[in-house]
C-alpha cells in the first residue's frame, strides 16, 4: 500500500512538472497534462466584468459608488497578476478589453514585461478578445464585427500571436443567435462557450447529453466554414454550489487544519466529487468544465488561489484511494483541447437559442425592444462611424490633421465597442449608465465630426463652416431654419448610387434647388405636423420642411445649394380626408396603392400595382398592460423580460382620425390614434414600399399600468404558424408559433415565448405572396396568429423585473415626463421570388445612409487657385446590387482594412444568389492596392495560415475547410452568397484631382 502511494505521490508531482514545462509557450501546447482514464475537472479562474450596467464604465474600473455595487476591476487585475507571477501553476483568463486596455495604460514598462511574460506561457489568456462581450439579439452584425476587431487589435499590437484568443466566451448575454456563432467561426474561432440557455431546453440537454454540440451556422455558408464546436456551460459562469471563495461570497473557506473545530477538508471534498459526479452525467466526455468565478470576483485573488490550491491538492490526493478525479487549473481553451482529443462525434444544431427563459413566466423577450430611443441613436451612430471611417482613408492624412484640428475616429470606435455590450444596446443598465453610454456616443460623433470636416474640406477644395443637424427626425435646424441660401453636402457611403429624399427644416415658403450641375430640382415645402410639433417642443420653430430627391454617387458625395425665394406662395395641398360615402381613402404612386378605411381611417389594403397583387392589410397600434405580478407567479414585466397581464392587447383607439398632404415629391396620410400615438403613412415617387412614421409618448401610467406597446399588422395570408426574422441583420431564420426546433416546448407564455428580436426584417409569405417589414432599429416582433405580424416599438414599466437592475424601465425623456419615440417601418409587398432582391439593398440602404452635412457657403479655398469639387466617387463604378463594402477603414500609418461582403443568401433570389466577381484592384479611383493579404473576419489571422480544429458532426454531413489561394488575385475576388472577405492593403495615391467637376 505505501508503495502504490509512493508511486501516486510521484505521478502527482510529474504531472505539476509537466505543467510547468508546458508552459514554455502558449496556445494548445501550453496546457496541463490531463489524465486519460480519468474524469478530468477543468477549473477556470474567471471574472465577469460588465462593461456598465448599475455603475457605469468607469465606476467600474475606478471601484467607485461601491455602495451600489462593490465591484473595482483595476483591482482585480492587479491582484490577479501578483498571484499569477507568484505561481507558475495558476493560470486565469481575461475577457474585456475595454476594461483591460485601460488598465494595461496605467502600468509600468516592468508589470508589461512580466504581463507580456504570462501571457506567452498561456497562463494568462485572452478569451473572446472583444472590446466587450456583445450582445447577440439587438446588435447589427456589423457593429459586432467593428467591436471584435477593435479587442483584437489590441491584443495582436500588444501581445502579438499569444494574444489572439481561440475561444468564444458568452457566458451571459441573454440568449444566443446563429450569426454569432457564424461570425466567431468566420473569425477563426475553434469553439465557443456560453451560459445562458432556456430552461425547458437545458434541462433537455441534460438528459440526452448534448449539452455540447457543433453549431452549423450559416445556411448559405459550405461546411465547415461557419461550424463552431458549441458548449453549454453547467452552471451558467458561477462556481458550484458552496464553492464561492470570492470575497463577494460567504461559502465556507477549506480549512484543513485537523485541530481546529471547523475542519471541513472530508467535507469539501465529498461534496466536490459529489457535484463532478452529477455534472459529468450531463456531458459526453472524461472532460468537464467549472466556471471558479463570477461578476466582478478577484478582487482579493488570494482567497480565490489558496483555496483552490487546497481543492487541487485534497481531491488529487483521493486518487490514492481509488478515486477517478484529477483536477487542475485550465482555461477554457485548454479545456477545448481535451475534449478535441477524445476524438467524439457530436451533434449538430442549425437554429438558434431564441427566445431565452430562465423559468415559467419568464421569457427575456422585453430587452429586444427597451430604450427603443437608444436602440435607434446606435444604429445611426454606426451609421456615423463608418462615414467617418470611409473619409478617413479617402482623405489621407488631411482627415486628421486638418483645418478644423485634430480629427480622431478612435474615440468613437471605442464608444461604440462598448455600447455593443449586453447590458447597452439592450436597455437594460440602469437610467444614469444607459445616459453614461449616449454621453460617450456622443463625444465619439464629435471628434467624428472634426475628422469629417477635414475630410470633406480637401475632397471640396473649400473650407466651409459645417454644420451637422442631430434633430432633423423632429424638423430641427438652426441653418436651415434661419438661413436664406445654404448648401447641402451628402456623403453616401455604399457602393451603388442612391437617390434620397432630403428633408430640411424651413421658414420660407419657396425654394430654389441646384444640382452640381447648376441645373433647378424640384422641391416641394410641406407644413410641419402638428405631430412634429409636438414631439420637438421648444427646439425648433420652422413651420416647413422643404423636400427634394437627391442623387449621391457610389462612396462619394454630391452637392445641393437651396436658395430662399421672396414672394412666392406655399405650393402643397392640404386636405382633410373627404371620402364621398363609404368610397376608401387611397394614395398611390407608380408601383404602390394603399386605401385606408374610410370608418375608422385604418390602413385596410395594399397593392403592388407592377404584380397586381392586392392584399387586404388592417394596421393598428394596440398595447399590452403589463403583468403586476399578482396570481400563482409572481413575475413582472421589465427592462429585461416582457409578460403580458393578459394575451389580448388593448387597441389604441376605435378609430383614427386622419388627413392628407399632396404634392409632386410625396403624398402622406397623418393618422391621430390617440394623445400620445400618430403615424404618417408616405408613399414617394419611383418607391416601391411603403414607409410608416411612427410617434408613440409618452406612455401615460396614470391608471398605474405599464404598457408594452406594438404595431400590428393583419392580413388573410395563410401563413401556417411561421413567419420570418432575421439574425443580426443577415441571414433570415424561419420561425414557428408555439414550437422549438430541437426540443418539445411547454408553452406557457403564448405572447411573450413567441417573441423573436428583429435587427432588420420580419416577414409573412404563403407559397406566392410575401408582406415584409424592415425596421431602423432593433425590436421585438411575432406572428401570433395566421397571417398576422407585430412589432414592439416601445415599453414604459412601472415595476423592476427581479434580474438585478433594480429600477423599473420608466425613461424619463428630455423633458421627465415620459420618453417619446419616433421611428419607420418600411412595409414591401412583392412576390415571394422577388422580395429578397427588394429588402436587401434597401436595408444596407437604410442602415447605411448618406450622411447629411450642411454649410452656410462663402467657405475660402483650401489651397491657392484651387477649383472647387462639387462632385466626387471613390469608385471606378458601381457595385453590383449584391455586393456591399462593409468596411473601408485605416488599419494603421501603412495599411488599410477593406471588407467586401455578398448580402444575398444562397437561394434568396433567382439575380443575385450566385457567386459574383469583383475587381478590387480597380475598384477604387483615388488610390491604388500596391500590396493584398487575406485576412480572417477579425483581421488578426492570416487566412492562408489559419488552423481551425476540426469536428465530427454525428448525423450530418461535414466539410473540409478551403483555404484561399496562395496567390490572391486582386482583380477576380469572388464572393460566395453570404461571404465576407477581410483584406489588409497597402495602398498608393493617385491624382487628387480626379473626378472633380
Amino acid at each position: 500500500m505505501a508503495a502504490r502511494r509512493l508511486v501516486l505521490l510521484l505521478q502527482l508531482l510529474l504531472g505539476a512538472r509537466q505543467c510547468i514545462a508546458a508552459a514554455a509557450a502558449c496556445g494548445y501546447q501550453s496546457c496541463p497534462a490531463t489524465k486519460p482514464g480519468f474524469l478530468n475537472v477543468h477549473l477556470v479562474p474567471h471574472t465577469h466584468d460588465d462593461v456598465g450596467w448599475l455603475k457605469t464604465v468607469d465606476q467600474y474600473f475606478y471601484g467607485a459608488r461601491n455602495a451600489k455595487q462593490h465591484a473595482g476591476v483595476r483591482y482585480i487585475l492587479d491582484s490577479v497578476i501578483s498571484q499569477l507571477l507568484s505561481d507558475p501553476t495558476k493560470r486565469f483568463i481575461y475577457v474585456e478589453i475595454a476594461f483591460f486596455a485601460r488598465w494595461w495604460a496605467l502600468q509600468t514598462e516592468s508589470k508589461k514585461e512580466s504581463v507580456k511574460g504570462l501571457v506567452n506561457e498561456g497562463r494568462l489568456e485572452f478569451i473572446n478578445g472583444g472590446w466587450c462581450m456583445n450582445d447577440e439579439a439587438s446588435t447589427h452584425y456589423s457593429a459586432i464585427i467593428d467591436q471584435m476587431t477593435l479587442g483584437f487589435q489590441f491584443l495582436q499590437d500588444t501581445f502579438g500571436e499569444c494574444g489572439k484568443p481561440r475561444v468564444a466566451w458568452h457566458i451571459d448575454p441573454f440568449g444566443h443567435s446563429r450569426e454569432q456563432a457564424s461570425l466567431f467561426a468566420q473569425m477563426g474561432f475553434d469553439g465557443y462557450f456560453f451560459g445562458r440557455l432556456d430552461y425547458q431546453d437545458k434541462a433537455n440537454r441534460e438528459k440526452l447529453r448534448e449539452m455540447e454540440m457543433i453549431w452549423r451556422a450559416s445556411a448559405s455558408l459550405a461546411p465547415p466554414a461557419a461550424d463552431l464546436f458549441t458548449g453549454v456551460l453547467p452552471n451558467g459562469y458561477n462556481p458550484p454550489r458552496l464553492l464561492c471563495w470570492d470575497q463577494l461570497c460567504t461559502d465556507q473557506p477549506i480549512m484543513d487544519v485537523k485541530d481546529l473545530e471547523d475542519y471541513n477538508v472530508d467535507f469539501v471534498v465529498d461534496h466536490f466529487l459529489n457535484v463532478a459526479a452529477l455534472q459529468s452525467q450531463h456531458y459526453r466526455s472524461d472532460h468537464i468544465i467549472m466556471t471558479m468565478g463570477s461578476d466582478f470576483q478577484y478582487e482579493n485573488a488570494n482567497l480565490w488561489y489558496s483555496n483552490l490550491d487546497l481543492l487541487i491538492k485534497y481531491v488529487n490526493e483521493q486518487q490514492i484511494n481509488g478515486s477517478k478525479v484529477n483536477v487542475l487549473y485550465s482555461t477554457p481553451s485548454c479545456y477545448l483541447w481535451g475534449l478535441h482529443q477524445s476524438n467524439l462525434t457530436w451533434s449538430v444544431k442549425t437554429d438558434d437559442f431564441f427566445p431565452y427563459a430562465d423559468g415559467p413566466h419568464q421569457f427575456w423577450t422585453g430587452y429586444f425592444t427597451s430604450r427603443p430611443a437608444f436602440k435607434r441613436y446606435e444604429r445611426m451612430t454606426n451609421n456615423f462611424l463608418q462615414v467617418c471611417n470611409q473619409l478617413e482613408v479617402l482623405a489621407e492624412a488631411k482627415a486628421t490633421d486638418g483645418p478644423y484640428g485634430l480629427g480622431d475616429s478612435s474615440v468613437l470606435k471605442r464608444a461604440m465597442g462598448v455600447a455593443q455590450h449586453h447590458d447597452a444596446i439592450t436597455g437594460t443598465a440602469q437610467q444614469h449608465v444607459s445616459d453614461d453610454y449616449a454621453k460617450r456616443l456622443a463625444e465619439g460623433r464629435s471628434s467624428c465630426q472634426v475628422l469629417i470636416n477635414n475630410a470633406l474640406s480637401s475632397l471640396i477644395g473649400s473650407k466651409e463652416n459645417f454644420v451637422f443637424c442631430d434633430y432633423l427626425n423632429i424638423s430641427v435646424c438652426p441653418l436651415t431654419e434661419n438661413s436664406t441660401t445654404f448648401i447641402v453636402y451628402l456623403y453616401n457611403p455604399l457602393g451603388r448610387t442612391v437617390t434620397w429624399n432630403v428633408r430640411l427644416p424651413v421658414s420660407g415658403a419657396a425654394y430654389q434647388v441646384t444640382d452640381p450641375a447648376g441645373h433647378s430640382v424640384t422641391n416641394q415645402v410641406i407644413p410641419v405636423s402638428e405631430f412634429t410639433r409636438a414631439v420637438r417642443r421648444d427646439k425648433g420653430t420652422a413651420p416647413s420642411e422643404l423636400l427634394f430627391l437627391a442623387f449621391v454617387p457610389p462612396l462619394g458625395f454630391t452637392t445641393y445649394n437651396v436658395t430662399r425665394l421672396s414672394g412666392q406662395a406655399s405650393s402643397p395641398r392640404e386636405q382633410k380626408s373627404d371620402r364621398v360615402g363609404n368610397t376608401p381613402l387611397q394614395i398611390e404612386n407608380e408601383h404602390i396603392r394603399v386605401l385606408f378605411d374610410p370608418n375608422t381611417g385604418f390602413l385596410c389594403q395594399i397593392e403592388n400595382l407592377d404584380k397586381d397583387i392586392r392584399l387586404p392589410l388592417l394596421q393598428n397600434f394596440f398595447w399590452y398592460s403589463a403583468s403586476r405580478g399578482t396570481g400563482d407567479f409572481p413575475q413582472v414585466s421589465g427592462a429585461y423580460i416582457f409578460r403580458p397581464n393578459k394575451s389580448d392587447p388593448f387597441p389604441m383607439a376605435a378609430k383614427a382620425t386622419t388627413h392628407v398632404v399632396k404634392g409632386p415629391l410625396v403624398v402622406e396620410v397623418y393618422q391621430n390614434f390617440s394623445s400620445w400615438c400618430s403615424q404618417v403613412v408616405r408613399l414617394y415617387p419611383g418607391q416601391k414600399f411603403v414607409e410608416l412614421e411612427w410617434t408613440v409618448g409618452p406612455i401615460p401610467i396614470d391608471d398605474q399600468w405599464g404598457k408594452e406597446v406594438v404595431s400590428r399588422f393583419e392580413t388573410d395570408l395563410d401563413t401556417d404558424g411561421r413567419f420570418y426574422t432575421d439574425s443580426n441583420g443577415r441571414e433570415i431564420l424561419e420561425r414557428r408559433v408555439d414550437y422549438r426546433e430541437t426540443w418539445e416546448l411547454n408553452k406557457i407564455e403564448p405572447v411573450a415565448g413567441n417573441y423573436y428580436p428583429v435587427t432588420s426584417c420580419i416577414y409573412i409569405k404563403n407559397k406566392k405572396v410575401q408582406l415584409t417589414v424592415l425596421t431602423d432599429r432593433s425590436q421585438g416582433g411575432t406572428s401570433l396568429t395566421n397571417g398576422s405580424l407585430e412589432l414592439m416599438v416601445h415599453r414604459r414599466l412601472l415595476a423592476d423585473d427581479g434580474r438585478g437592475v433594480e429600477e423599473p424601465l420608466m425613461e424619463p425623456g428630455e423633458y421627465k415626463d415620459g420618453l417619446m419615440v419616433r421611428g419607420k417601418h418600411l412595409l414591401f409587398l412583392e412576390t415571394v421570388e422577388a422580395s429578397a432582391e427588394l429588402h436587401r439593398p434597401q436595408a444596407q440602404q437604410e442602415f447605411m445612409a448618406p450622411q447629411i452635412v450642411l454649410a452656410p457657403g462663402g467657405g475660402s479655398p483650401c489651397r491657392e487657385n484651387q477649383s472647387f469639387r462639387l462632385q466626387f466617387s471613390a469608385l471606378n463604378g458601381e457595385l453590383p446590387p449584391n455586393v456591399h463594402i462593409l468596411t473601408l477603414a485605416r488599419w494603421d500609418k501603412n495599411s488599410i482594412l477593406i471588407r467586401l461582403e455578398n448580402q444575398f443568401e444562397k437561394g434568396e433570389s433567382g439575380n443575385f444568389s450566385g457567386p459574383v466577381v469583383v475587381d478590387l484592384q480597380g475598384l477604387f479611383s483615388t488610390f491604388n492596392i500596391t500590396t493584398l493579404q487575406e485576412m480572417t473576419l477579425g483581421a488578426n489571422h492570416v487566412k492562408q495560415s489559419m488552423e481551425r480544429l476540426q469536428w465530427r458532426p454525428r448525423g450530418a454531413p461535414g466539410g473540409t475547410f478551403q483555404k484561399p489561394a496562395v496567390d490572391l488575385d486582386p482583380t477576380a475576388v469572388t464572393l460566395q452568397p453570404m461571404e465576407i472577405r477581410t483584406f489588409l492593403a497597402t495602398v498608393k495615391c493617385t491624382n487628387p484631382d480626379t473626378n472633380r467637376l
